[in-house]
């Protein structure tokens, strides 16, 4: 028996692959488990659970973290670019009724209806805007930075500005251009200017007191929105940049017009001979009388006499003006030139004083005057 126990047993045939169990699914093999096993690998199971949880959440905060950093150094970046006054090139994304969304590294900008580059609508300025910025989505638009105000997440943008960098240096006081009519107010026209490109990019004002040398009380009785002029540059404003235009300088003077051809000048240009010339049914003009007796009191003017006078063909302004005349003095002589409504008239000064000095006189004179 003790031998028979001690006999090795019986060995078991090999079991092929293809013999064994079916593997059970996971959760029919934790059933077979005892119960503390079972409790045990529940419990691994959800800390692993909570492992990707928490894997998720650090990702999410690298994410935010990188986020704002990256929002933090396009802020640094775009206040630089407004304070170097650089002119970027951006992407326009879309557009509103307002104006156009604009790309900026991670950041979006606006650029207001207003400060646009009067070259999209010029050539047909009753085109509405919103059409107009709708074709503009998806192409690219040269802008300075305006305001760049991170606390209150505001980004502004203006094509106008970086027109006026790229084209201001191109307009010189006494430059013509051909132009549009654009913005009609109660003081002025704004006319956008027609560059050799054949766009219009940059705009200027045409104040009302030279739209025309006729009397203009409403602006609009002379220029309306999209009227094609020709117009010269009177003034360049650059720290303002602003330009100053004129109508009525390319248009011959009505007063030279009156004294140069209506009453043409004789040889003899002496007080008495330019009196003898004067239409007789024609009065002096209301307060000019005062205006030379004052004259008078001047240091330097000896003498003042009543030259010749003439009827405008337009009136150019209600009011009295006096006017010197550019024409060099002969024999301490300087001639001013009186205009209100359509009448004129010449007055002659006798005096020790230079062109300025009786520029000076005058307008002290004009300053006592009411």
């Amino acid at each position: 028996m003790l031998s028979a126990s001690l006999k090795p047993p019986p060995s078991l045939p090999a079991i092929s692959p293809s013999s064994r169990a079916p593997a059970l699914p996971a959760a029919s093999f934790l059933s077979l488990l005892p119960s503390r096993g079972r409790v045990r690998l529940s419990a691994a199971a959800s800390e692993g659970a909570t492992v990707s949880q928490e894997d998720a959440a650090s990702v999410s905060a690298a994410f935010e973290e990188a986020r704002l950093a990256q929002f933090a150094a396009d802020w640094k970046a775009v206040r630089a670019d407004k304070d170097q006054g650089k002119i970027l090139t951006l992407p326009v994304l879309r557009s509103n009724t307002g104006g156009l969304i604009l790309k900026y590294n991670s950041m979006q900008g606006f650029v207001p209806n207003p400060l646009l580059s009067p070259a999209h609508w010029s050539k047909d300025p009753k085109r509405p805007i919103q059409d107009v910025t709708k074709d503009l989505v998806g192409s690219s638009v040269s802008v300075k930075v305006v305001e760049a105000n991170e606390a209150e997440k505001k980004l502004v943008f203006s094509e106008k500005d970086a027109s006026w960098s790229m084209y201001s240096s191109q307009v010189k006081i006494g430059g013509t251009y051909d132009g549009i009519v654009g913005s009609v107010f109660h003081y002025g026209a704004f006319v956008h200017l027609r560059f050799p490109d054949g766009k219009y990019h940059l705009t200027g004002l045409v104040h009302i007191s030279e739209v025309s040398w006729d009397l203009v009380q409403d602006v609009q009785d002379f220029l309306t929105e999209g009227d094609i002029v020709k117009v010269i540059v009177v003034n360049v404003d650059a720290e303002k940049s602003r330009i100053g235009l004129s109508i009525r300088q390319l248009e011959e003077d009505p007063l030279l017009e009156t004294l140069d051809k209506i009453i043409p000048l004789e040889p003899d240009l002496s007080p008495d001979a330019e009196t003898a010339s004067s239409p007789p049914e024609i009065e002096l003009l209301p307060g000019l009388d005062g205006i030379c007796n004052e004259l008078l009191q001047e240091d330097g003017i000896t003498d003042v006499r009543f030259g010749r006078q003439a009827l405008e063909k337009r009136v150019v302004s209600q009011d009295l003006e006096l006017w010197l005349s550019s024409v060099p003095a002969k024999d301490n002589q300087y001639k001013l030139l009186a205009r209100a409504g359509r009448q004129v008239q010449e007055v002659y000064l006798t005096t020790s004083l230079d062109q300025e000095g009786v520029k000076k006189a005058v307008q002290r004179v004009l300053g006592r005057v009411p």
